[in-house]
Order: C-alpha cells, then structure tokens, then sequence
C-alpha cells in the first residue's frame, strides 16, 4: 500500500507540473513527423525517436523533479518517513516507465513497428537506466543549470554510440548496453536474451550507487550532514 501509495504520489506531482502535457505535445509532434517521412525511413525514425526521448525522459527530467521536490520541502519529510530509499527510487522508476511506455506504444503503432512486447519491455528497462543515471546526478546538485552542464557527458555517451550502431552495426560494439537496446527496439537484435541480459546488469548496478547517493543526499538535507 505504501508503495502504491508513492507511485501515485509521483504520478500526480508529474501530472501538476505538466510531465503529461509535455508528453503529449512531443508525442503529437513525433506522429507528425513519422507521417511525413517516407515509409523506407520510418522504422528507423520511430526507433531514434522511442530511444531517445520516451525512454530517456527520466535523464532529462529528473534534475527538475529532485529540485521541485526539494524546494517544497517533499524530500525532508521522506527523509524522517518510514519510507526506504529504495522505495522512494522505485517509485521513481516506475512513474516514468508508465509515460516512456505509454509514448514508446504510440510511435510504434504508428510507425507499425513488428515487435511491440520487445520494444515495449525495452523502452521500460532504457528508461529505468536512464532514470537511475537522472537520479545519481541529481542527488548532487542544487541547480538546474548545474544538472543539465553534468548531464552533457551522459548525453554524449548515452546517446552517440547507439545512434551509430543503429546505421553501422558491428560485432565490437556489442558489447555496450545501449547499443543493443537501441538494437532491440529497431529489431535488430543479433541475441535477445544478450542484449537483455546486459541491460539489467546495468540497472542492478545502477539501482545500487542511486541508493548510496540518494540515501547521502537525504542525510544532508538542509545543509547539515548528520
């Protein structure tokens, strides 16, 4: 109930602060865009599009969700709730993963995608990466500009990469993560479970140093460590 309960909590805090309006507005503009290219081009198209935005929201948005959350005083009040950390990251993951997953639906349906679930279940595991990335950095900065000048290396390592491996696929680049994600959305996964594996690693791993740095920052709250 408790988790329920945070999730929610998130989903209205992203609702009041017009997470879902922006989504919309992308996602309208993104079909529009997938109408007017030719149909050779749109497979491709839609799969940049899913991986690069839907998917990556929690990167771009996260720095302006911890900074609201801390200037309304949300984060002090967890901090001496029965709330875990990981409850409170989980939470986390899971409000973003509805809208990258929602959107991520939408394009592929109209770009008419073939593997749907694939593309679905890897928008979800991307996006929790991309959340956590999100998370860790913003757990260490006390402005937005701070946040997006510190998410520039993430952008070009994140997103670079994959970008070129989606048009020159080859052999040595298959072992990056997100190179097979990007591969699994535009079915052009070489190994399934491969790829898969190597993304939940990641969260693993991640979901690990976001406990630590959240757990940090909620110590430091209001400029005393404890």
């Amino acid at each position: 109930m408790k988790m329920i309960k945070l999730i929610l909590g998130d989903i209205r805090f992203q609702f009041k602060y017009g997470f879902y309006f922006i989504y919309a507005v992308f996602c309208a503009l993104y079909l529009f865009l997938l109408f007017i290219f030719p149909e050779a081009w749109r497979e491709k198209a839609a799969s940049i599009m899913i991986y690069s935005d839907p998917a990556a929201m929690g990167l771009f948005f996260m720095g302006a969700i911890v900074l609201l959350e801390k200037s309304q005083r949300v984060l002090n009040a967890l901090a001496v709730s029965p709330v875990k950390v990981s409850e409170y990251i989980t939470a986390k993951i899971v409000s973003l993963v509805f809208i990258s997953v929602l959107v991520s639906l939408v394009l592929a349906l109209a770009a008419g995608l073939k593997n749907i679930p694939v593309v679905l279940i890897t928008t979800a595991l991307t996006s929790i990466i991309f959340t956590l990335l999100g998370l860790i950095v913003a757990t260490k900065i006390s402005s937005l500009n701070q946040y997006i000048i510190a998410t520039v290396p993430l952008e070009i390592i994140c997103f670079i990469p994959p970008i070129i491996y989606l048009f020159a696929p080859t052999d040595i680049m298959r072992w990056y993560p997100l190179n097979g994600s990007i591969a699994l959305i535009s079915n052009g996964s070489q190994n399934l479970f491969y790829d898969i594996g190597l993304l939940l690693i990641v969260i693993v791993l991640l979901f690990i140093v976001a406990g630590h740095t959240t757990m940090r920052m909620w110590k430091s709250l209001g400029g005393v460590k404890l």
